[in-house]
């Protein structure tokens, strides 16, 4: 397939098309709502939390909610120690990718480039391109972010050294107890008891019968599943509405005029996610490792995410280079909802020309 014909293809793709529309035109409407003085600037935090302590969670454990087979199984593994690889391969190399800068703000920079909205910004745009098993693959995946944000972001951003209290909140987080739950769930199902369950399809059961692991909430508890299900489809609007909000309640004139905050956002928005797409592939042509178009473009997609909220929390309230950091958070959310279409339908178009 050329790459015309990857275009075509691309854009002709209803699932594709409505995912970047539905996208855009949530987080515009977010905008347009805090513009218009219909949201105070307290609804896109309240939005926040509900979509972090609720919404997420619920998506993050369902997409667990699946059958286990040997290529998933090895796609997850792939995804979980490139998840890893990655954070370590981006801490030494970020630094590098500010030669003029120094002290704090060399530091500040590279750690804010490593670490990305992988959770709030990244998870919601996967789960609609790609459905369950991209929010599978982008939960696997931030097991790695976590344990490196919490660690290295912390200790780079504060200057002090891990605390027991710092691990207890983050294993504690509504968002990394889904995750852990829902992949242990999801690696043990053939070592737990079944059960013969009617064949259920999207919440409706039908008359095929199959064996299950007991745990399996989508085929044994539907009455749980569903509601579940309902919560986690609130995580996109919820999310997509809080970047509206954001981006509606700062003034766009005074970010933009720091010419390190873009050149920031250039590296966080682009070249990051350029480099996983490049190294990945590179890796998979090499027979290095083995993973699918999905769990690469779910890769993609998270890194080209804006700066971390907790990565920035660091800097902010260890007076690093704070003021840098806002302008930075607030100019790399912008690029990464103009960039986030591109993103998609470019994946897309390498995915047809066979480069991925």
């Amino acid at each position: 397939m050329d790459i015309l014909q990857a275009i075509e293809q691309t854009f002709s793709n209803v699932s594709i098309v409505s995912s970047i529309t539905s996208t855009v035109f949530v987080i515009l409407l977010g905008w347009y709502l805090r513009r218009a003085e219909i949201f105070g600037d307290s609804v896109g935090k309240t939005l926040s939390r509900v979509a972090l302590k609720v919404a997420i969670p619920a998506l993050s454990f369902n997409s667990f909610m699946q059958p286990i087979d040997t290529e998933t199984l090895h796609q997850g593994i792939a995804v979980l120690i490139w998840g890893i690889l990655v954070y370590l391969l981006l801490i030494f190399i970020t630094p590098l990718m500010y030669p003029k800068a120094k002290g704090d703000r060399k530091q500040v920079l590279a750690v804010l480039t490593t670490f990305g909205s992988t959770t709030f910004f990244g998870i919601p745009i996967v789960g609609a391109v790609f459905g369950a098993k991209g929010i599978m693959y982008s939960s696997i995946f931030n097991i790695g972010y976590r344990i490196f944000l919490y660690s290295y972001g912390y200790m780079s951003l504060t200057g002090l050294k891990m605390k027991a209290s710092n691990i207890k909140v983050m294993l504690l987080k509504p968002v990394v107890i889904a995750t852990f739950l829902g992949f242990i769930m999801w690696i043990c199902q053939s070592f737990v008891p079944h059960v013969n369950v009617p064949v259920a399809v999207s919440g409706v059961q039908g008359t095929d019968m199959a064996s299950v692991a007991f745990y399996r909430i989508d085929q044994t508890a539907i009455w749980l599943w569903k509601p579940l299900n309902y919560l986690a489809g609130l995580s996109s609007p919820l999310a997509w509405l809080a970047i509206g909000i954001t981006l509606g309640s700062v003034s766009f004139g005074k970010a933009a005029t720091n010419k390190v905050a873009w050149y920031y956002s250039f590296n966080k928005v682009i070249l990051v996610p350029l480099l996983n797409i490049i190294i990945l592939s590179l890796l998979v042509k090499l027979g290095v490792i083995s993973m699918s178009y999905v769990a690469i473009a779910t890769i993609a997609i998270m890194m080209a995410t804006p700066t971390a909220t907790v990565a920035a929390a660091y800097a902010i309230s260890s007076d690093r280079e704070a003021l840098l950091t806002s302008n930075a958070s607030f100019i790399s959310t912008i690029a990464a909802v103009v960039m986030t279409p591109v993103w998609i339908a470019g994946l897309q178009i390498l995915h047809g020309i066979g480069l991925i």
